[in-house]
């Protein structure tokens, strides 16, 4: 008897420590601004390097490409979790065969920039960089919100009762609190969670056309969410679910139609 009450200790005591563990370092565990998949590739597209300040006056590195900004629309690119701006090299150089603007953020703590990514930290980021296009005279009805994977969550926040030309999200999740059951199914992820991103609370304040794209084999943010999240979401509405697709899509040639169908749509 006293064998098994010493198991059961030991046992709820290594759950106790690795539960802390979660909590204080959870942050570690969600953002990787230092994380490489970098592939080499080189920009074929002209960017120009842009510095935009928010207002806790941190300074966010932002690759700018200008064709046309009153005849073309314009795309902010919110990206994920992990990585620089230039991991996104094989996704924007695409830009350049679509008549579009775009300006690529980068967050808090990434690609050199000051400060700690964090919920709050990151909406102020992408809200930022909106008010940063709007003094280069353009206005809402000409910006489409694009969100990569954690920046869905970021593109969903400041899209809600605003009137954006349209809004793009890629391998979209929930909530947080969903993607942390997925992978810590043993834990109270909801009481130990400071980073909610309740998408799924907010997308039917989204009036904006709305495209959500996601990948069935998605071994991170699973694809169930992708379709609940198109389920939730006004009209008009489009979807891109790709059979084969993982986590990071690839920009073949149906995506890159896709996109531009939906772009082109957005007069």
């Amino acid at each position: 008897m006293n064998k098994i009450y010493y198991t059961l200790i030991f046992i709820f005591a290594v759950y106790l420590i690795i539960t802390l563990f979660l909590y204080f370092f959870q942050r570690k565990l969600l953002y990787y601004p230092t994380t490489n998949n970098y592939s080499g590739d080189s920009l074929v597209v002209l960017i120009e390097k842009v510095k935009i300040k928010t207002k806790d006056n941190i300074e966010l590195l932002s690759w700018y490409h200008k064709k046309n900004i009153n005849d073309y629309k314009t795309i902010l690119f919110l990206h994920g979790n992990a990585g620089t701006l230039e991991n996104r090299i094989y996704k924007i150089n695409y830009f350049k065969d679509i008549n579009v603007n775009f300006l690529l953020l980068s967050w808090r703590g990434f690609s050199g920039n000051n400060g700690d990514p964090s919920e709050k930290g990151i909406y102020e980021d992408a809200r930022s960089a909106v008010r940063w296009l709007k003094n280069k005279g353009i206005v809402e009805k000409n910006i489409i919100i694009y969100g990569e994977s954690l920046g869905t969550g970021a593109a969903v926040e400041i899209a809600q009762n605003n009137d954006f030309a349209g809004v793009i999200l890629e391998s979209p999740f929930t909530s947080m609190v969903d993607a942390g059951k997925t992978h810590y199914p043993f834990f109270p992820v909801r009481l130990l969670l400071k980073d909610k991103y309740e998408s799924d609370k907010k997308i039917k304040n989204i009036k904006s056309p709305i495209l959500i794209m996601h990948g069935e084999v998605d071994r991170i943010v699973p694809f169930w969410m992708g379709k609940k999240m198109y389920k939730l979401a006004n009209e008009p509405k489009y979807s891109y679910f790709s059979k084969y697709d993982d986590h990071m899509m690839e920009y073949n040639e149906k995506l890159l139609n896709k996109l531009k169908k939906f772009i082109y749509s957005l007069n």
